[in-house]
């Protein structure tokens, strides 16, 4: 069979089925005198009916194959804190030099200097970089006390000592 003629066939017999009325179409007044409801009607309460629940289904947008990340974490690793540095917690303790020990009514205080010159005073239980802490002021030193959490949750406590350097040192 040609295509001209297959063409010509199908033609035929699309107009025959539209005459014999096998794609007939209600219109809006049909359907609500067989049925007593519109066609607009009966779409919203489809509409309100269907409800797509995502739980205990997949999510059809998420991609079946998912890269597998590698973790680098270490229990031992040390985790920073995040929160807002002041005062003398901007400075390292390896930023500063102890230039002098005072002592004034069991009051002890301790005088050091950053790298530019700048003098501050200190005094026991002062913060001093990001976990640090003045825990004692001696005659010639400064004991200070940092502490660490690690990932696994446990606690490094270390001591950082500073010395006051004697005339001629």
């Amino acid at each position: 069979m040609s295509r001209k003629k297959f063409v010509h066939t199908a033609y035929i017999i699309g107009v025959s089925f539209l005459a014999a009325g096998l794609f007939a179409v209600n219109s809006p007044a049909e359907e609500i005198a067989s049925t007593g409801k519109s066609a607009a009607s009966e779409n919203t309460l489809k509409d309100d009916l269907f409800n797509y629940q995502l739980e205990g289904r997949p999510d059809p947008f998420e991609p079946f194959i998912r890269p597998q990340v590698a973790t680098t974490s270490e229990p031992d690793e040390i985790i920073e804190e995040d929160k807002r540095l002041t005062g003398m917690q901007l400075f390292e303790p390896g930023q500063l030099k102890l230039v002098a020990v005072m002592t004034a009514q069991q009051n002890k205080l301790a005088m050091v200097e950053d790298v530019t010159g700048k003098g501050y005073i200190i005094k026991e239980g002062v913060l001093i970089g990001r976990r640090g802490e003045v825990s004692r002021i001696t005659e010639d030193q400064v004991i200070i006390t940092e502490t660490a959490r690690t990932r696994a949750g446990k606690e490094l406590v270390s001591t950082i000592v500073m010395r006051l350097n004697k005339e001629g040192d």
